[in-house]
């Protein structure tokens, strides 16, 4: 167990900088006993910093000269872009001096400085972003949700590691329901990855793997954990995002058309409010890249100071929980089943 964890925050990330994300990062030192580390540009983050009670608050300032826009490649990013804040930010983590980055900037860049900076987990063929996703009951990890597109049947099968492991200590899952998404749920249905993926996910040591998922399976409660390739992940990630946002609209158009519906809408106002809240992307914070030496954490860019206290949060119990350790552990012990794999 750490006694502080100490995050590396990409305090220049996001629309919104450091208007959002010193705030929320003070607000997660405060509350969650963390020393954060606010990476960019210091008199701007002096300028935030004069606005907020500092008091019982663990922080330093580390200077980094440049910034990362929207419409820079990852691969740019990296090669001449040394001293932009996320840069800055893995190098701390990469260096010992911090635990874990949080960074609501470029997603890409992000990923690509966690893997390229930070570096693997030993037997890691491929960190993988888990999304939590709201669900009928308890929240479920979707992997890979973004950071590989094309993947092979073995990649599938160490995200079906690094997702039970995840769910284990980030949301206390005693014995994850792990499944591969598909086109159908019976053994055999989908595309030679995912029937690969399924017969490795079988043997797979101490892995409660239930079979395959069909899309509609998801939000049900009734899985933990959903396999997927990153192109199908993100598909689904955003497509749910969206889903969300379209049906709270729909619901106020509904309940502003008239007098009863109105009057209906007032009445109900609590659940509308708490179904809001249980959709809304800020109730998680972001999205871990596990897998990494430490840990990355992939925020919305258009994160406010509640995402990012949470996203923050979740790197301190990420830390405090040794869950590095733990995934590292799972994937060495899956070893032979990955090589066998890879040699097919």
């Amino acid at each position: 167990m750490s006694e502080r964890p100490i995050i590396a925050v990409d305090a220049m990330g996001g629309d919104f900088g450091p208007s959002v994300v010193v705030p929320g990062a003070v607000e997660a030192a405060r509350l969650h006993d963390l020393h954060v580390l606010l990476v960019g540009d210091t008199p701007k983050l002096e300028a935030e910093l004069s606005k907020i009670d500092l008091a019982n608050v663990h922080f330093d300032i580390v200077q980094a000269d440049d910034v990362v826009h929207m419409n820079e490649k990852p691969s740019d990013i990296l090669r001449r872009k040394k001293n932009a804040s996320i840069q800055v930010a893995c190098r701390l983590v990469k260096e010992g001096a911090a635990d874990s980055v949080v960074s609501a900037g470029h997603s890409g860049a992000t990923v690509a400085c966690g893997m390229f900076i930070m570096g693997r987990l030993p037997g890691v063929e491929r960190p993988a972003l888990a999304a939590l996703l709201p669900t009928e009951k308890n929240p479920v990890v979707v992997l890979d949700a973004g950071a590989n597109v094309d993947c092979r049947p073995y990649h599938l099968f160490q995200f079906g590691l690094m997702g039970d492991a995840f769910a284990r200590d980030l949301l206390s899952y005693a014995a994850p329901r792990v499944s591969l998404l598909s086109i159908g749920e019976e053994e055999g249905k989908g595309n030679s990855q995912v029937k690969e993926a399924y017969e490795l996910l079988k043997m797979a040591q101490n892995l409660n793997f239930i079979g395959n998922a069909e899309g509609r399976d998801i939000f049900t409660g009734n899985i933990d954990v959903v396999i997927c390739d990153g192109f199908v992940g993100n598909v689904v990630v955003k497509m749910s995002e969206g889903l969300a946002a379209s049906l709270v609209r729909m619901l106020k158009r509904v309940f502003t058309s008239g007098f009863l519906p109105a009057l209906g809408g007032m009445l109900a106002k609590g659940a509308f409010r708490h179904f809001a809240r249980t959709i809304d992307y800020a109730e998680y914070g972001g999205a871990p890249l596990l897998g990494l030496q430490g840990l990355a954490i992939v925020c919305h860019g258009r994160s406010n100071a509640r995402a990012m206290s949470n996203a923050i949060k979740m790197s301190g119990t990420f830390v405090r929980k040794g869950t590095n350790d733990r995934l590292a552990e799972t994937i060495l012990a899956n070893e032979e089943l990955t090589r066998f794999s890879r040699a097919i």
